[in-house]
């Protein structure tokens, strides 16, 4: 099979990102620069935002290697439209890119600490992730951007931080932020479906070369003023409602296993609402069982055999309990 060349993840939002800037207004988003020369897309903190700067928001963590839609998944659910995510690359695409792993962190001038994990595709370029070395990739561009889960833009500290690691000028970055309240914040998370399905590939120790295309959706949780409340239905959304579809190469034995084990029902934690589960290990993230994150139901096909396998399923009354 001929391999094809990586592109850059971060040239690749570039359009996008020009796109945003030029449609803010329609877009409800609120474009400025920073006090060193960065551009900052504010998506839901001081602006409205909405739907669709969540979804472009969600394009732009995927490396531009991906679609974001909203679709009507059952008419007859409280719950009928979803967010759908497919990717051709989604290695490339969800764990060079979506998955929220650069640290960030800066001391402000009222004594408190400014901390935001960063996803999107300036990670390729300068985080010192160690998953970076596994998938063999480091991008190169002459611009950056950064998508952070916050309620408020980066502070220089963090800006000089970025840029430095990235070997760029902080006015070639972009941050696109949005509070986890928000509508779009809230949409680019849970837009996170297959993202998470591949981290927990990963964490399985499922080989990530054999996973040659995926698609994902999970329904569109209703934003919440409290940010306990909205981490958690966010996460409800993909732990309860989600669904992944996998394509592999391997035997069937390993595709089975996979589907078996993919879904979050495999974890010890599954069961509650997550802002429960959250409350229960007193706010320790790390205390929680890391594969909890992941669809609920999972369907793993082996391309060798054409034969199809499934894992777990949908819990619409636990859902309903988590979003009501």
């Amino acid at each position: 099979m001929t391999k094809i060349k990586a592109p850059s993840v971060n040239a690749n939002v570039q359009p996008f990102i020009e796109d945003m800037i030029e449609e803010a207004d329609d877009l409800r988003v609120i474009v400025s620069k920073g006090s060193l020369g960065e551009t900052l897309i504010d998506c839901g903190d001081k602006a409205p935002g909405g739907l669709e700067a969540g979804r472009r928001m969600a394009e732009i963590c995927l490396g531009g290697l991906g679609s974001v839609t909203f679709e009507v998944a059952d008419a007859a659910s409280p719950w009928a439209f979803n967010i759908t995510v497919h990717t051709s690359q989604p290695v490339l695409a969800c764990l060079g890119s979506q998955y929220a792993g650069w640290s960030l962190s800066a001391k402000l001038d009222n004594g408190k600490t400014y901390y935001v994990l960063g996803s999107g595709p300036a990670r390729a370029l300068g985080s010192s992730e160690p998953l970076f070395e596994e998938l063999g990739y480091r991008d190169s561009a002459k611009t950056g951007c950064l998508v952070l889960e916050a309620d408020s833009p980066p502070p220089p500290a963090v800006v000089e931080q970025v840029a430095e690691a990235c070997k760029l000028k902080p006015e070639d970055l972009t941050f696109i932020y949005a509070p986890t309240s928000s509508i779009a914040g809230s949409v680019q998370i849970v837009a996170r479906s297959l993202e998470v399905a591949m981290h927990k590939a990963h964490e399985l120790h499922f080989p990530l070369e054999n996973i040659v295309d995926g698609i994902a959706s999970a329904p569109l949780a209703p934003p919440a003023p409290d940010f306990i409340q909205a981490m958690g239905r966010t996460n409800d959304a993909i732990i309860y409602g989600g669904r992944v579809q996998l394509y592999v190469n391997g035997t069937e034995d390993a595709a089975k296993e996979l589907a078996e084990k993919l879904p979050s029902s495999a974890s010890k934690d599954y069961g509650a609402p997550f802002a429960e589960i959250f409350s229960a290990v007193k706010g320790d993230f790390y205390a929680i069982d890391k594969m909890l994150f992941s669809p609920a139901k999972a369907m793993v096909t082996s391309l060798e055999s054409g034969k199809s396998f499934a894992g777990g399923g949908i819990d619409e009354v636990l859902l309903e309990r988590c979003f009501g």
